[in-house]
């Protein structure tokens, strides 16, 4: 038996940015839907993180995610296997209310789990692990010590696998803990790591300037031979232009509509040129550009930010050189999730 398996997909992402949305849609459209049309597919795992925001919804959000994805689904005769996630967690301590449980309630395809419970896909049983808290951490602990369960599948928090290209994760539980599954994969971040037992699959989308040019989209798996294909996502959202006295007028800037430009400006001989280069952009109907001149943080003389690098990276790059007396893994946790929390209000 063949399944999809998807993870982080943050309906209402971005306070429910139309663009973000248009964006997302065409990945379903062309991408995720047709697959399963073509493999025949009728489950579907999905990892958590389903809905962005852990505290409300957007009505826009709700019907955009129905009429577009739940619907189809439905119609379909696809069942949905939701695992609750950190995102769709109203507490932090517990996974009692959530998101997709209430939201979803008037699909009866779709199973939500909220504690750990051991499922048949096909002939294989696997372990479903959603969000980890407070709660319910020695329960599931037990259920993963005592279970036969070969596979197992959630949205799981472990230390040394990549959060982004930039970050590894210094925190959480370990992966040891997960060593008697032949298989393991999880949502939670939104990059591609695995250790050979336990893959993090990622999410389908770029959302966020660290996401450029990381591979996205889902992965079907095959419940008999154990076999994972990754299906990427061709689209992307957000682009780095390299200015280097580029000619404007041979520039091609029609790939650009609608998406995230970053112009990084290596060589500026002519203002004049440079200045209709950027108009030239903005002619093309990009979303939103950024401008990259000074690669200096000035209150270091000894640190370099290297124009290939995003905020984040630069930032966590930063502690990690500075002298400090703290704990960097803490500071850098702490950042990440400021950096995530400021990207969600813009």
């Amino acid at each position: 038996m063949k399944v999809a398996i998807i993870t982080d997909q943050h309906f209402g992402a971005r306070k429910n940015s139309k663009l973000f949305h248009d964006y997302f849609l065409k990945f379903y459209n062309d991408v995720f839907f047709p697959t399963l049309e073509k493999e025949g597919i009728t489950t579907v795992v999905d990892m958590g993180d389903t809905f962005d925001s852990r505290k409300g919804i957007d009505f826009s959000a709700l019907s955009w995610a129905k009429n577009n994805y739940y619907d189809r689904l439905q119609q379909m005769g696809v069942t949905v296997h939701t695992i609750v996630g950190n995102h769709t967690a109203y507490y932090k301590n517990t996974n009692e209310v959530n998101a997709v449980d209430l939201l979803l309630r008037e699909y009866d395809n779709v199973a939500v789990y909220s504690e750990s419970t051991e499922v048949k896909l096909g002939n294989l049983n696997t372990l479903f692990i959603p969000w980890i808290n407070q709660e319910n951490e020695a329960n599931t602990l037990n259920t993963i010590k005592n279970t036969s369960c070969k596979c197992a599948m959630g949205h799981l928090e472990l230390s040394g696998f990549r959060v982004n290209k930039q970050i590894v994760m210094e925190h959480g539980l370990e992966s040891k803990l997960f060593e008697k599954f032949k298989l393991v994969f999880s949502g939670h971040y939104h990059t591609r790591s695995d250790n050979g037992t336990v893959f993090y699959l990622g999410n389908p989308y770029e959302m966020f300037w660290n996401d450029v040019n990381d591979k996205r989209g889902f992965h079907i798996f095959d419940t008999e031979t154990l076999e994972k294909v990754a299906i990427n996502n061709p689209y992307r959202l957000f682009y780095n232009i390299y200015y280097e006295d580029t000619d404007y007028q041979t520039f091609d800037s029609r790939e650009y509509e609608n998406k995230i430009v970053r112009v990084i400006v290596r060589k500026k001989t002519d203002t004049k040129k440079f200045e209709k280069f950027v108009d030239k952009l903005y002619s093309s109907g990009i979303a939103e550009l950024k401008i990259v001149e000074n690669f200096q943080i000035q209150e270091s003389e000894d640190f370099e930010a290297f124009e290939s690098e995003d905020t984040l990276s630069i930032l966590n790059r930063y502690i990690e050189e500075a002298e400090i007396s703290l704990d960097k893994s803490v500071v850098q946790k702490m950042i990440y999730e400021i950096y995530q929390e400021a990207c969600e209000i813009v």
